[in-house]
């Protein structure tokens, strides 16, 4: 009997350790050999990114409180996009603001990382997704309260009315944080060249149409869109420095995570 139930117990207790193991072992981050000249690639593409998504910035920021330069493509863009309204155009305009809306995308960001955390081993880069998520949307709404630029005139909005500020847009920065950061996390870990390509070639027609969508139904200005473009270029930036620092190793450093299973070239 006293065998029996120290049997039992051991049971028990290890099913309590594996379980403790498998939850561990999410939060491991794996690292992985890279030529040293690829690193320095990714080290190279966030610098480029950060400082073009710092200069656009910048440059639609200042047009738009001097009411000149990248902004006076305003007014144009609206009229031509006004020109092209119809009932079937409308409406597939409405779903893809629901789609990249403050509602749905966050349940669509909420399921992919969920389902992606469950099913990696690691959890490092859904993590990074919702932090590069998380990190949009509390920058947006600095600068919101800061620029307090007013939107177009609610006559022309298609969807209900909105006297919130503008600049940037939420939807398409959130659209452009999803789709470009989710392309980099998933095609870095690929070899396929042509793969990533067409990845990001979707991703900027997901960031087109969502930018589209908040244009044609008269809630932004076209300078929103580029300022929230402008601000995820930032964030992406960051995300390829940061996963490649906590990730990336050269042959002859040595690999530190655990679980990881990366082998140097060669080996």
């Amino acid at each position: 009997m006293a065998g029996q139930q120290g049997s039992m117990g051991s049971g028990v207790t290890g099913k309590g350790a594996g379980k403790w193991r498998v939850f561990h072992d999410k939060f491991v981050v794996e690292e992985r050999y890279l030529e040293p000249g690829d690193r320095r690639g990714l080290y190279w593409s966030a610098i480029i990114l950060a400082l073009l998504g710092v200069a656009l910035f910048l440059a639609t920021l200042i047009s738009v409180v001097q009411a000149d330069g990248l902004s006076a493509a305003d007014g144009p863009a609206r009229d031509w996009l006004l020109g092209l309204r119809s009932e079937t155009l409308t409406v597939v305009m409405i779903f893809l603001a629901v789609v990249f809306g403050p509602i749905a995308l966050p349940i669509i960001v909420l399921v992919v990382v969920v389902a992606w955390g469950f099913a990696a081993k690691h959890a490092w880069r859904p993590i990074l997704l919702a932090s590069a998520m998380l990190t949009g949307v509390i920058i947006s709404q600095i600068i919101l309260q800061i620029v307090r630029r007013s939107r177009p005139p609610v006559d022309q909005m298609l969807f209900g009315i909105d006297h919130t500020f503008s600049f940037p847009s939420g939807h398409v920065l959130g659209a452009c944080d999803f789709l470009l950061v989710g392309a980099f996390l998933i095609y870095s870990r690929r070899s396929n060249r042509h793969a990533a390509v067409f990845g990001f070639i979707g991703a900027g027609i997901g960031i087109v149409l969502a930018a589209l969508s908040r244009l044609y139904l008269g809630y932004h200005w076209l300078s929103d869109a580029l300022a929230s473009l402008s601000l995820s270029l930032i964030i992406l930036g960051g995300v390829i420095a940061l996963d490649t620092w906590r990730t990336a190793r050269v042959p002859g450093e040595r690999i530190t995570g655990e679980l990881s299973k990366a082998d140097a070239p060669g080996d």
